[in-house]
């Protein structure tokens, strides 16, 4: 059965599609713009609530946006 707590939602940052959970730890952090959280790609996984399979989530996410961006 799924576990709902990794359904991918839309949230603060348009266009990526993230755990509930996970848009809230961005949200404690401050993180609310896209090009923060690229800049923090590389050490997102220290964030509180955030561990390594979110971060290779995100990390993902962002690649997905970042090249369909580009595509236009």
């Amino acid at each position: 059965m799924p576990n709902p707590r990794w359904e991918c939602i839309g949230g603060s940052i348009r266009g990526l599609s993230l755990p509930f959970q996970t848009w809230e730890a961005l949200r404690i952090e401050g993180v609310t713009t896209l090009d923060r959280l690229r800049a923090m790609a590389d050490h997102i996984h220290t964030l509180p609530g955030i561990g390594p399979k979110t971060a290779r989530l995100i990390r993902e996410e962002l690649a997905r946006v970042t090249a369909s961006r580009e595509g236009r």
